[in-house]
């Protein structure tokens, strides 16, 4: 719902209102046109991401080889086209219309958007797969390794990624379908923490007598691995009857998260440095063909509703740096 109902006067003009008894038009506020979030609060992530857009347009336009990822992250979702569409007699919400996206992979706003792509399609089509295998059951597994310099994070993940399909190919491996994501975070000292989240899809007899015990996972992880230590790992399963889109947004939030981003200049260019061109999402088994959209950029950051002839006019908004907010910028 709207921090603001949004409502149009007799002349047309855009109106809001934040009590049934207290009404002030947009157009009486000429010093200081509203920003984005006074007219609706559901969009106050877009302030947060863009300012921190702008901590990474910095870092890299400060670097010698990453300096062109500045310039495109930094024009970034400049403007925002919303459309007002119609949601109660006399409301209005707003509904992005069009955006220029960087789509730099560690650009705040993209990384955002990009996961909100991932996470609607997931959504879409876990009930499917649900409805045609009603009987399996789903796991969750979270696999790490130690932590490594950021200078070695892509060999690690190169590691774990061999290590991982070893995994599958083991005798004991009980799913026939996965969907694994990276994620990677700083640690206080610096070093990168590279970890794997996974959804697994297993055979309702695996509750029986083939059923994997926690140390048994570490066991297979740390073989998988050929390390001399036992591995961090965590698996649980979702309890009969529930479906696995609980497990969503976990499982495709950002490969890293912004305050990571932005913690530091150098550990945030390298971390660039390393991960580019690595998958940070994979399929496999009979899910692959379910989810294989999950592997690839999202074509659209916009979002694909049909909202042809329900629109009721468009607010334009532009970031202003200096105020961190987006501001209305048809503002009369």
């Amino acid at each position: 719902m709207l921090g603001y109902h949004l409502q149009l006067n007799n002349s047309g003009s855009f109106m809001s209102e934040e009590t049934p008894d207290k009404k002030s038009c947009i157009s009486s506020l000429p010093n200081e046109p509203p920003s984005l979030v006074d007219l609706s609060a559901t969009d106050k992530p877009w302030d947060k991401h863009r300012k921190n857009a702008d901590t990474v347009s910095e870092y890299y336009t400060r670097s010698d080889d990453l300096r062109d990822y500045g310039d495109r992250v930094r024009f970034c979702a400049e403007f925002l086209d919303f459309l007002l569409v119609p949601e109660q007699k006399g409301e209005y919400k707003l509904k992005l219309a069009s955006a220029r996206f960087c789509r730099v992979r560690h650009c705040p706003v993209c990384q955002w958007r990009r996961s909100l792509m991932w996470k609607a399609k997931a959504y879409k089509v876990l009930p499917t797969i649900v409805e045609r295998f009603p009987t399996y059951r789903w796991l969750f597994l979270t696999l790490t390794i130690r932590n490594c310099p950021i200078t070695e994070l892509k060999d690690t993940l190169m590691h774990m990624n061999k290590s991982f399909k070893r995994l599958t190919e083991l005798k004991a491996w009980p799913a026939i379908g996965w969907l694994k994501s990276v994620e990677v975070t700083r640690g206080k000292d610096g070093n990168a923490h590279p970890h794997f989240h996974c959804l697994l899809m297993v055979k309702p007899g695996y509750f029986g007598k083939n059923y994997i015990k926690q140390a048994e996972w570490v066991e297979m992880w740390r073989s998988s691995l050929r390390v001399d230590y036992n591995p961090v790992l965590d698996v649980q399963a979702i309890k009969k009857g529930q479906q696995p889109m609980q497990l969503v947004p976990e499982l495709l939030k950002y490969c890293t998260k912004e305050s990571d981003l932005t913690a530091d200049q150098e550990w945030f260019l390298e971390l660039t440095r390393q991960m580019h061109k690595m998958k940070g999402i994979v399929t496999g088994g009979v899910l692959k063909e379910y989810l294989r959209e999950l592997e690839e950029e999202p074509s659209d950051l916009i979002g694909e509703d049909n909202l042809a002839g329900v629109d009721k006019g468009h607010l334009f908004f532009e970031w202003k740096k200096q105020k961190k907010k987006y501001k209305l910028v048809n503002h009369e």
